[in-house]
């Protein structure tokens, strides 16, 4: 057996985007729609070098890079120098290393490891993992609720964005409410919502945990089970972690409940499952333990016959889903009627994109086909914007 290709150096980069008309609070954390004005977000990269020149790369769409970049850099200490195809030792080492701190540092290396995998090995990182399909069916999934006239700011809003995604081919629409979490104003727009396409598209509700109260959640979720959603996710306030309370919203509501996207690894997402306090499971690659972490958790939920949806959007959720047969709809999140995804990456050298209009007629998005995560970076853009560069050898 040829030896695997080692570790030489990891270099981790952050750097800026601007999207117009997104502004994100002063620690990176949120993104929100605000007209005329924009903020630069911090975004995280990562390069893992070997000696056999095959490089993996991860460049990660998401907020809290800070965090992440700092996570990353600690577990990169002890991936140098270490053969770079033995992913599963290194996954098992990293979860070792953070089990005082969290896990979130591990997604962006093992996303990276993945992609240097795939194109030391000449396939996509879906083919290694043995996936059979190569279009996505995908819904639109809004930035939160605001008080703009052109925004989100009235259930009529939208009922009217809604319909404009039915029209580009969307066949699902999931809503993410007002932070105030008010029942009243939520039940107003679900019930806008589902009057206006509930007969034509699947419909979703995500309180991200805004409800504050398990009655609310109860209230909401009755009215949930009137319009018929397809489900209710993270209800109230207990960060979607709390398994007694969610079993006892269930003896409440008959709509499906899919929490999970607030615990970060496996096995607590298989002991939500075989607990009954949801109907789904929700995995993350950058935040659960990178791909492999993600497929563990995926794959324990369909052997007990649950669902799994990847949460957000980015090339290694495509290939992830591709791979799990019980996986419903990608997440083209977070969009809105007057902005961009503040999610999609501007540092696309090949047209790969996660913007309101990436579907095609149906509906649906394509896997990339290429070695590795199947895109390419345009690094001389991220050059431009570079914060910091931090090398581990």
């Amino acid at each position: 057996m040829a030896e695997s290709p080692r570790i030489e150096r990891i270099e981790i980069t952050l750097f800026t985007i601007e999207q117009p008309g997104v502004s994100t609070d002063r620690a990176g954390l949120g993104a929100t729609y605000t007209p005329g004005r924009s903020t630069p977000q911090v975004r995280l990269a990562v390069r893992i070098y070997t000696d056999a020149g095959v490089t993996g790369e991860y460049i990660a769409p998401r907020g809290r890079a800070k965090v992440i970049a700092a996570a990353c850099e600690a577990l990169a200490f002890g991936l140098v120098g270490k053969p770079a195809l033995e992913r599963e030792r290194h996954y098992l080492a990293m979860r070792r290393a953070t089990k005082h701190v969290g896990e979130v540092g591990i997604g962006a290396l093992d996303i990276a490891l993945w992609d240097l995998a795939g194109k030391h090995h000449g396939a996509s990182v879906a083919q290694l993992l043995g996936a059979d399909r190569w279009r996505l069916p995908a819904y639109a999934s809004t930035l939160h609720g605001d008080g703009h006239p052109d925004g989100l700011c009235s259930p009529e809003a939208y009922a009217d964005f809604a319909e404009r995604c039915l029209a580009l081919g969307y066949p699902a629409y999931k809503m993410h409410g007002w932070h105030e979490g008010d029942p009243a104003r939520e039940i107003a727009m679900l019930r806008a919502v589902a009057s206006r396409v509930g007969d034509r598209m699947q419909v979703m509700y995500d309180s991200a945990c805004n409800l504050r109260t398990l009655a609310d959640a109860i209230r909401v979720g009755k009215v949930c089970d009137e319009l018929g959603l397809y489900w209710f996710e993270d209800p109230y306030a207990d960060g979607g972690i709390s398994i007694h309370g969610h079993r006892t919203l269930k003896s409440h509501v008959r709509t499906p409940i899919l929490i999970t996207e607030f615990v970060r690894n496996a096995e607590t997402t298989t002991d939500l499952v075989v607990a009954g306090a949801t109907d789904f499971a929700r995995v993350d690659p950058d935040y659960d333990g990178g791909i492999t972490g993600s497929y563990k958790a995926a794959i324990a939920a369909q052997s007990l016959g649950i669902d799994t949806e990847v949460h957000s959007c980015g090339p290694p959720m495509r290939h992830l889903m591709a791979a799990l047969r019980s996986s419903n709809y990608y997440e083209v999140n977070l969009v809105h009627p007057s902005c961009g995804n503040p999610w999609h990456l501007p540092v696309y050298a090949d047209g790969y994109s996660d913007e309101l209009d990436c579907v095609d007629a149906d509906g649906h998005v394509l896997v990339p086909d290429g070695p590795g995560l199947g895109v390419t970076y345009d690094w001389d853009a991220v050059r431009r914007t570079t914060l910091e560069t931090r090398i581990v050898e």
